[in-house]
């Protein structure tokens, strides 16, 4: 473990101020000095005490008591501590901690750094100062000394300088942040003149008492003086003698320090009254800044109003350009439910085409057997065609060679033709045209 560095004296007033404001909560556990509130438990019993409702019993039955020397534990416990400030801070106050607000708990933990301490009492300072019991806080924290008041007084200052609100802020939370931080400001004048004029005060009234003791060794001595001069009643007819002259002297100094004693009363009364007067300025500033408190909470209650029903009408558009998207998808469905039964319609319609189309493909399946058989057939008549032409030809040729034979015969043979043509051509005729059809 790393020793511990020396302490800036700047730092260290803050610390010990914060304990002594601590202390004014009588927690169970112990916190009169830096050892013992690095447990943790005392803390979390200052922060049930602020926030019952918020830091409630089974938040606080989560710290544990009993750590002894076990850093572990108390870094466990710090680091609650720490998350239930910051979840304070972010969702009851609407604020975010600033980076340098934030301690490092293994310092405290591990080296009892007083700095790294103070830094996290600050923090439950200002859940005090800005709970819902704060101006009861207030009120314990002016009873504290003048120092003390300083101190604290300077930390809340520090932390309204470098809180983070988490939303955007209008004007009139600026100007009523403003309007605190002065009112703060005007305080802290206010008790340094009381201050002043209390010290003072006090050099006026041993002022007086030294007076006030010389005057009662002034009247011992006129008393004295008095019983000589009773001895001496006829010394004093004479201005002359030196009684005389020492009596004179003496009452002219005895009402001059009348005078003066006179003087310093008046002043003591002046700075009474004026001491008085800033009182009530001091008093008068603490209703201002109870009234710029509670005015503050209502703009805060005001602006969580404001962001919830921001929030409510942003759903509320989401829902609508939702409800719009699925009345245009339903439009959509309507038309996709038309498309479709004209689909199914048209699909209807081919199906008895196709069925219509089968059968003709069926007849046209047979009629292409039929033809592929009449192509068959044609091509043999084709075959069978040329072959009886090639006769028909050759025929043809014969006949051309009988034609002139018979031509010769013919002439020689004319009384015979009727008998050759009947007994010869006709036959042949009849043959070809039996070829040729």
């Amino acid at each position: 473990m790393e020793e511990t560095q020396p302490l800036p004296q700047s730092e260290l007033p803050l610390c010990d101020s914060l304990i002594i404001w601590l202390q004014t909560f009588n927690t169970a556990a112990p916190c009169q000095d830096v050892k013992q509130l690095t447990s943790g438990v005392a803390m979390a019993q200052v922060l049930h005490q602020i926030d019952v409702a918020w830091f409630d019993e089974p938040w606080l039955s989560r710290i544990k008591e009993d750590t002894g020397d076990n850093w572990r534990i108390k870094a466990s416990n710090l680091k609650k501590v720490l998350q239930g400030i910051m979840s304070y801070y972010n969702e009851f106050l609407g604020q975010q901690i600033s980076e340098e607000l934030i301690p490092d708990l293994n310092q405290i933990t591990e080296c009892s750094d007083s700095v790294e301490l103070g830094r996290l009492l600050q923090l439950i300072l200002g859940c005090a100062v800005n709970c819902e019991k704060k101006q009861e806080h207030i009120q314990n924290i002016m009873t504290l000394e003048e120092s003390v008041q300083h101190v604290v007084m300077t930390a809340i200052q520090e932390l309204m300088s470098k809180e983070i609100v988490s939303s955007p802020t209008n004007d009139a939370v600026g100007e009523l942040e403003q309007q605190l931080k002065r009112a703060l400001e005007e305080l802290q004048e206010a008790l340094a003149e009381k201050e002043e004029l209390r010290q003072r005060c006090q050099e006026l009234d041993m002022q007086v008492t030294a007076l006030q003791d010389e005057k009662n060794s002034l009247v011992s001595e006129n008393e004295m003086m008095n019983e000589k001069l009773d001895q001496l009643d006829g010394s004093f007819d004479d201005p002359n003698t030196m009684v005389a002259k020492k009596y004179f002297h003496a009452q002219l100094q005895l009402e001059q320090l009348q005078e003066e004693n006179f003087r310093l009363e008046a002043a003591k009364d002046d700075y009474r009254v004026h001491c008085e007067e800033l009182e009530k300025q001091l008093i008068e500033f603490q209703h201002r800044n109870d009234e710029l408190t509670s005015l503050a909470e209502e703009t805060r209650a005001l602006k969580d109003e404001i962001d919830v029903l921001r929030a409510t009408s942003d759903k509320a558009n989401k829902l609508e350009s939702t409800v719009e998207i699925y009345r245009q998808k339903l439009q959509d469905l309507n038309d996709l439910r038309k498309q479709v039964k004209t689909l199914q319609e048209t699909n209807m319609m081919y199906m008895h085409n196709t069925v219509s189309l089968e059968e003709e493909l069926k007849k046209a399946n047979a009629a292409r057997t039929q033809l592929e058989t009449y192509k068959r057939q044609v091509q043999d008549l084709h075959v069978k065609l040329s072959s009886e032409s090639k006769r028909a030809d050759t025929l043809a040729f014969e006949m051309k060679r009988l034609e002139e034979k018979h031509e010769a015969l013919l002439k020689e043979k004319e009384v015979n033709i009727n008998v050759i043509d009947v007994k010869y051509v006709c036959p042949i005729l009849v043959l070809i045209l039996s070829l040729l059809f």
